[in-house]
């Protein structure tokens, strides 16, 4: 049994797996503790840290229940991108005695990768990975990682950046976008086109229960036309099926976030010609826990 704990933006999740052949995920435990809203002036706040620190100490009374061989504790753009990471790791580790690999933006990227590639049979094209606060691309050809690159923005801190009430404004929207579009013009990637997305993390993962919702499709479906992901956010605003109430019914934490998120989808698929989107279930976690284990074995 080993325990992967991801220190997110938006979320904090314990995920458990069985290693045998291969890894066999137990259970996922999820915190909603948005510490992107606890950064004030670049640093992470006192409150954010401690939040922190519960949200871990609660973890580990999880932990400690099931006879964890290892655990691994990482973090992403949480505390990569906050200018006192040091001072909130040092803090964390004492009050919870678990050590933390902030991981940066390129190597999230290709975690994602190795995660998702373990669970969703594509070969080449391009993968998301969108979270509270940065969005990580890889571009894959042949199974092999041609290029990375790491934006410093995710579906929440989009959200506290231009958002006044809890669901944007056509306004606000067309800000987000803008931002978007404006972020990826810094990664040099103009020369690359793809029909294929492969998107990771639970902004894609929310994108798809909405989606098999709506259709009424098996819940295991993980390919979503672009073009569908477009009308599920132009029918939030008209109303139809049941607009916004369909979102906190299907996925109610994500209630603010989703819309920026769908946003950041839209326009990395027009960038780069995106038809399709393929949903795996497997991302940085489980990309870190398949990493580890090889150099286990090495």
């Amino acid at each position: 049994m080993y325990a992967v704990i991801d220190i997110g933006s938006n979320t904090m999740r314990l995920s458990v797996y069985k290693v045998e052949d291969t890894i066999k995920t137990m259970f996922h435990k999820k915190e909603m503790v948005g510490l992107a809203g606890y950064v004030e002036d670049g640093m992470l706040s006192e409150a954010g840290i401690d939040k922190a620190i519960a949200t871990l100490l609660s973890f580990r009374k999880i932990i400690e229940n099931i006879c964890a061989q290892k655990v691994f504790v990482i973090a992403t753009a949480s505390l990569r991108n906050i200018t006192n990471t040091r001072q909130a790791v040092e803090k964390i580790k004492k009050e919870t005695q678990f050590d933390i690999n902030v991981i940066s933006g390129d190597e999230e990227a290709e975690l994602g990768f190795i995660g998702a590639t373990h669970n969703v049979d594509t070969q080449s094209g391009i993968l998301i990975d969108i979270g509270g606060g940065s969005t990580e691309i890889v571009f894959y050809q042949n199974g092999k990682v041609e290029k990375t690159c790491s934006m410093p923005i995710g579906s929440l801190n989009l959200y506290a950046k231009f958002v006044e009430g809890i669901i944007p404004t056509k306004e606000e929207c067309k800000k987000i976008k803008a931002y978007v579009k404006q972020e990826l013009e810094k990664t040099g990637t103009d020369d690359i086109n793809s029909e294929v997305i492969c998107g990771v993390g639970g902004t894609a993962r929310a994108i798809r229960k909405l989606y098999n919702d709506i259709h009424d499709f098996d819940e295991q479906n993980n390919s979503i036309p672009i073009r569908k992901i477009k009308k599920i956010m132009n029918d939030v605003y008209r109303g139809r099926g049941m607009g916004i109430h369909r979102i906190l019914q299907i996925a109610p934490d994500r209630v603010h976030t989703l819309i920026p998120g769908i946003i950041i989808v839209k326009t990395i698929a027009k960038k780069f010609g995106g038809e399709m989107l393929i949903v795996s279930d497997y991302g940085v976690r489980e990309g870190y826990l398949y990493k580890m284990l090889t150099e286990e074995k090495a």
